[in-house]
């Protein structure tokens, strides 16, 4: 029986990378990141440049590929035979499709949760309509604190969401507690670097199968924002949770299915178990 057991394929344990989305950093998975651990998967959580404990002044981040950089490093010191299973959230969807246009052979998976997903980055009026919140039509133009660091009569170079409409736009079903930390974690984001993010987006882009994760009661990425995306460039697989903005604090655990569930259905993985057996 033990000899039996001994020879018995093991389930193939994969790499997940978690990129955050604006505001937020590394911290916002600590929940999925021990679920992914405790079954056994290797986790990083990345900082992009001026988040998180980022040491950069975020007023100084003027281009996506310096906000991007944090991302690129680690993709360019991965081992030519190792694939990641890349994950982005709301924003991060940006440095992912990035990520896969210059390191496409180095990702198994590309997964969007509530993200930008956009072949060519912003690069157009109605990429910009679907991939980009518009929170002041709802919320009015009072829900954004601006930062003008080069003076007054340039745009923006940073954007916060003011700390009393937080819980109502980000984290509506999330517990007070997650909401009450993420307010204090929470930093402005760059939004000149992120209005500069476009790219090619050629066949290299393409290659790397995806999969969109609906959060299906989000304020921020509507629904609506998401499903055009969808229709505009279809993913492999698309599966919706019952969760606000972010499901990393309201829907961990649904989360987690759906994490596991792109990993085990990608051709890379079916492959690995075929050479166990």
């Amino acid at each position: 029986m033990e000899e039996e057991e001994a020879k018995a394929p093991s389930r193939p344990h994969h790499h997940f990378v978690l990129v955050h989305g604006a505001g937020h950093g590394a911290w916002c998975w600590y929940k999925l990141r021990v679920l992914l651990e405790d079954a056994g998967h290797k986790v990083s959580c990345l900082d992009l440049a001026g988040a998180g404990i980022h040491p950069s002044d975020t007023n100084s981040i003027l281009t996506f590929e310096a906000y991007n950089k944090p991302l690129m490093d680690f993709m360019s010191q991965l081992p030519e035979n190792e694939k990641v299973i890349l994950v982005g959230h709301s924003a991060g969807g940006l440095s992912v499709t990035y990520a896969t246009y210059k390191f496409g052979s180095k990702i198994e998976v590309a997964v969007y949760i509530g993200a930008s997903m956009l072949r060519a980055g912003l690069s157009s009026e109605q990429d910009i309509k679907n991939g980009f919140p518009d929170l002041s039509s709802g919320y009015g133009s009072d829900v954004f604190e601006l930062n003008f660091g080069l003076g007054p009569e340039l745009p923006p170079t940073t954007v916060a969401i003011r700390k009393e409409f937080q819980r109502q736009i980000l984290y509506q079903l999330s517990s007070v507690e997650d909401s009450t930390l993420a307010s204090m974690l929470l930093r402005p984001w760059p939004t000149m670097a992120l209005s500069k993010a476009s790219w090619l987006g050629g066949e290299e882009v393409g290659a790397v199968r995806r999969v969109f994760v609906k959060t299906a009661h989000d304020r921020t990425l509507t629904p609506e924002q998401q499903e055009a995306m969808i229709k505009r460039w279809p993913p492999c697989e698309v599966v919706e949770l019952d969760s606000d903005h972010c499901p990393f604090f309201s829907a961990p655990r649904q989360l987690f299915h759906a994490l596991l569930q792109a990993s085990t259905s990608s051709p890379y993985a079916a492959a690995s178990t075929q050479l166990e057996l």
